[in-house]
């Protein structure tokens, strides 16, 4: 134990959420990730239910030499963490709507969920990811690429201001006004900088749109494959579109029609004419003979059903990267690789369409990286852990090298941040410009490291 009784008798005297520390039989349920392979056991967690919290375990972490990492949902956890403070977000849920200013206050432990719903009473619409089970803090701060990104970007282009406490243990406000090098870090950076306690968001006047997703049988995975593709070469920004080659294992929490199936599925929102919609996606609907889904007019509140991406925790692997152009001999390796009879232990091989307004900046400019991308590639290895550490990567590893032509050398973080012990991608995750200008702001907001990112320790700038 590296602190004193003393030291942490006062932690759990001022904090007004719970304190554990390594041993409590509460610990683990409290530090749990959502990936199930991703152990923490910290030597102290500290439950916070306000700023204030926060706050108070960031000065004991300091008073004892000791590095502080944050968990929200969990979604965001890749590497175990077996020392120092984990503090604990999810109780930091306040939310309110403004329907004039058409701005969210959203607390630190607020999944996208509770923020669509909240919008959606007023005919708003947050910026999401594909996922509303996923944390708003930890996606926004790495930028985050939903269903409607090529019509209105990434999601941190949203975030006002932001709430943090930092490394010294006070709280601050980042904005465009104030500490804006701060916040240029935060939209986008990803971590190093702070505890981001809460935001205010930007929302859009949304209250529905043209969209869904339906499922091809496995013989028909070319034929949506190479339809989509074409697509795209053409799509106007206000469509947003994925396919995804998916495996389905046998296992009886799968809906039974796609229960132990190969299928394609084809993801789609339009945002303007329903019929213009329609008219869009009708070539991806010709391609196959479809068996299961529904694309059509849908209200804003219904985007994660785009997607439905699992909620449950469970173990899980991916690699994500970015792609410059796909063209026909792409996608004739992609098919050699997950087409239809291939038998790989990669469960989900995704491909979506980004560009648009994901390629312009924000003023003042932002630390996303990833906007000269056109494409995003992501693998989802199968859910075995005994493959996680040397199968999976080499599989990946030979499956990026068959690909590497079309790679971009600029990823983004979220993407990245399943597989930063790859070396280089870590670096990978910024322009260069960017890369360097986030060092200098870590380096003048923690130069003591208390906020160690990322969590490989060769990764680190």
């Amino acid at each position: 134990m590296t602190f004193s009784s003393e030291s942490f008798a006062e932690l759990v005297s001022t904090a007004s959420g719970p304190v554990l520390q390594r041993g409590d039989a509460a610990l683990a349920a409290e530090v749990a990730a959502q990936n199930t392979a991703v152990v923490h056991d910290p030597e102290v967690a500290v439950s916070a239910v306000d700023e204030a919290d926060v706050a108070a375990a960031v000065r004991f972490a300091i008073a004892n030499s000791l590095p502080v990492h944050v968990l929200a949902t969990g979604h965001g956890s890749t590497v175990p963490v077996t020392s120092g403070v984990i503090i604990t977000t999810s109780r930091v849920t306040g939310l309110s709507i403004d329907p004039e200013s058409a701005v969210a206050s959203i607390g630190a432990g607020n999944r996208w969920e509770s923020v669509v719903a909240a919008a959606a009473e007023h005919g708003l619409a947050p910026i999401t990811g594909a996922s509303g089970h996923v944390g708003c803090i930890g996606y926004t701060l790495g930028g985050g690429v939903g269903p409607l990104a090529r019509t209105f970007g990434f999601s941190s282009d949203y975030a006002r201001s932001f709430r943090v406490v930092t490394a010294d243990g006070e709280v601050v406000t980042a904005s465009a006004e104030e500490h804006p090098d701060l916040f240029w870090a935060l939209r986008g950076g990803k971590g190093g900088l702070g505890v981001v306690t809460s935001m205010e968001f930007g929302l859009v006047r949304l209250p529905s749109f043209y969209g869904g997703s339906l499922f091809f049988e496995e013989s028909d995975i070319p034929s949506v494959l190479r339809a989509w593709a074409t697509f795209t070469e053409t799509a106007p920004e206000e469509a947003t579109s994925s396919v995804a080659v998916v495996r389905f294992p046998p296992f009886e929490v799968i809906p039974e029609p796609l229960r132990g199936k190969t299928v394609i599925s084809a993801r789609f929102a339009y945002v303007g004419d329903p019929a213009e919609g329609e008219r869009l996606f009708q070539p991806i609907r010709d391609a196959g003979s479809a068996f299961l889904g529904r694309v059509g007019e849908m209200p804003a509140s219904e985007v994660s059903t785009i997607h439905s991406d699992p909620t449950d925790p469970g173990p899980s692997w991916d690699r994500g990267m970015l792609l410059g152009g796909i063209d026909g001999e792409f996608i004739d390796r992609f098919l050699a690789m997950f087409g239809p009879g291939r038998e790989v232990p990669i469960i989900v091989a995704e491909l979506r369409h980004l560009g648009g307004a994901t390629a312009r900046d924000v003023p003042g400019g932002s630390a996303v990286g990833g906007r000269s991308a056109e494409y995003a590639f992501v693998m989802i290895g199968a859910p075995d852990p005994s493959l996680f550490d040397t199968v999976l990567p080499q599989i990946a590893d030979g499956i990026t090298a068959q690909l590497s032509e079309w790679v971009s050398t600029e990823t983004n973080i979220n993407f990245a941040s399943g597989s930063l012990s790859v070396p280089g991608l870590y670096e990978e995750s910024w322009p260069a410009a960017i890369f360097d200008r986030l060092a200098e702001v870590r380096r003048a907001y923690d130069p003591t490291h208390v906020f160690p990112y990322p969590d490989f320790p060769d990764r680190g700038e």
